[in-house]
């Protein structure tokens, strides 16, 4: 890539980085797209690997010439120099570099390469827009752990990536918009799905139907869903909940219960549902990790941004789930908005409207709110959750001993759980558990503030440290190839 005067880089290639990237591009500014799949894409427009030869990639897709005028978007501006893709890029850390006064912010993104992402490499950025999406919130339930047992973005993802499915027969359950397209993307798939569980009651969705209808093609989206669903007769279990998924070292069954008006498990409802796979999920938390190493306000767990997806940090943008869950048309409309605004402030000139992104974004923000605040966990979940019941798999930490760290030892905020039962400690950094240490321990989710988005070397983090940034080269080598 030749040299030039303004530089972005995105973080994320998902549906929100690749608007993001397209937008500033298209505008003058030279773009590093980073990201760690080996495609863009993300994981909603996750495609099979060329070696499985899938002859219809777009079947596993809703919204499919929305990617491929993203994919030609990207292949023209990759051709032409102007952006520059690294994928296997594991964004680690990304600091603020000093300049000179008057010269603006600058900024260092630290990521791990290759297969065992050992060595990390910098790279330079006059900007950046953080478009790190989302991740599954899980609840454990006794025998949550067996092999067969995956969550919903998971089971997607192995029928999307892989072209495989976890079992010849599958429950799903949870809570949330997407178990309506896991469960109809397996059920095409061939998979036998016994029970679409649901622990929203349905009466809901009808007293909202006038906030839903801000968004009437998301709506109609679900409506097909729904249909297919019932066309391949799969029994719909609504107001219900997992109580247990049982079996000798692999899932065998799965016991449901029904909810009352209280939330709570009504007992004498138990059915059991033999199956072989269960793809549980219970909605999307943002990934603010690079947000909150930067410095940049979280509003509860949401990265905050102004009307051009600013963050309070100079220089640095957001945009898609970490801003807040919203899905793909959301994430693309923030990102276009998001790229407009940094060419635009890069250049040192006032943002061009973008009033048609604006306005979607308007529309499908008050349908994500509206399903959010229906769209929740059974509220007395933890209840279900028996004392010897694995929270915490990394660290092996039980249910009952985060109980017993608020009622025995005093415990009355996470931090103070996760120092006595080292919860969180482990690989996921708490990514995973928190939010079931929270609902345990009957304490708040607070933004975790982790340095480190993902696990380092000590050897490239001393190395980082030692020459802040500054040197380009993995420890021993040559400058790498991603070095724009």
């Amino acid at each position: 890539m030749t040299d030039g005067p303004h530089r972005l880089a995105v973080i994320g290639a998902g549906p929100a980085g690749l608007a993001a990237c397209l937008a500033a591009a298209a505008r003058g500014v030279r773009v590093t797209l980073i990201d760690a799949a080996p495609a863009a894409g993300g994981q909603f427009y996750r495609r099979p690997a060329s070696g499985l030869g899938a002859r219809r990639p777009s079947a596993l897709h809703h919204r499919w010439s929305t990617w491929e005028r993203l994919e030609q978007g990207l292949a023209a501006h990759l051709e032409a120099g102007t952006v520059e893709h690294l994928p296997d890029h594991h964004v680690w850390t990304v600091e603020r570099t000093g300049r000179a006064p008057g010269a603006g912010p600058g900024f260092t993104v630290h990521a791990l390469i290759g297969p065992l992402q050992e060595h990390s490499v910098a790279v330079r950025a006059d900007a950046v827009l953080l478009a790190t999406g989302g991740y599954e919130k899980v609840l454990p339930f006794p025998g949550w752990t067996l092999p067969g047992v995956v969550t919903a973005g998971g089971a997607q993802a192995m029928l999307k990536g892989g072209l495989v499915v976890p079992g010849r027969r599958a429950v799903v359950a949870g809570s949330g918009p997407l178990l309506l397209p896991v469960a109809t993307g397996l059920a095409a798939a061939g998979v036998e799905v016994a029970a679409l569980v649901e622990s929203l009651d349905p009466r809901r969705l009808a007293r909202a139907a006038g906030a839903l209808a801000s968004a009437p093609g998301k709506a109609a989206e679900g409506a097909r869903y729904a249909a297919r669903l019932l066309r391949r007769r799969v029994p719909f279990l609504p107001r219900h909940t997992v109580v247990e998924a049982e079996g000798e070292g692999r899932l065998e069954a799965v016991t449901v219960a029904a909810l009352g008006p209280d939330g709570r498990v009504r007992p004498g409802t138990e059915r059991r549902i033999p199956c072989e796979a269960l793809a549980v999920g219970h909605g999307m938390i943002p990934h603010t990790d690079l947000a909150e190493a930067l410095g940049c306000r979280v509003d509860g767990v949401n990265v905050s941004v102004d009307d051009e997806q600013r963050t309070d940090v100079p220089g640095v943008w957001a945009a898609g789930e970490t801003t807040g869950i919203g899905g793909a048309e959301l994430a693309l409309a923030e990102g276009h908005i998001a790229g407009r605004s940094a060419a635009a402030r890069l250049h040192g000139t006032a943002p061009d409207p973008a009033a048609r992104a604006a306005r979607v974004r308007t529309r499908t923000r008050r349908f994500a709110a509206t399903l959010e605040t229906m769209y929740r966990p059974p509220l007395h979940w933890a209840d279900q959750v028996t004392d010897d019941t694995v929270v915490c798999r990394c660290e092996e930490v039980t249910a009952g001993r985060v109980r017993e760290a608020v009622t025995d030892l005093g415990a009355g905020d996470l931090r103070t759980v996760k120092l006595l039962t080292r919860a969180g400690m482990g690989w996921c950094q708490g990514r995973i558990c928190e939010p079931a240490v929270a609902g345990l321990a009957g304490c708040e989710q607070t933004p975790a503030r982790r340095m480190l988005a993902r696990p380092v070397p000590l050897g490239e983090l001393a190395s980082a440290g030692a020459d802040n940034g500054c040197d380009d080269r993995p420890p021993g080598g040559s400058p790498p190839s991603a070095h724009p």
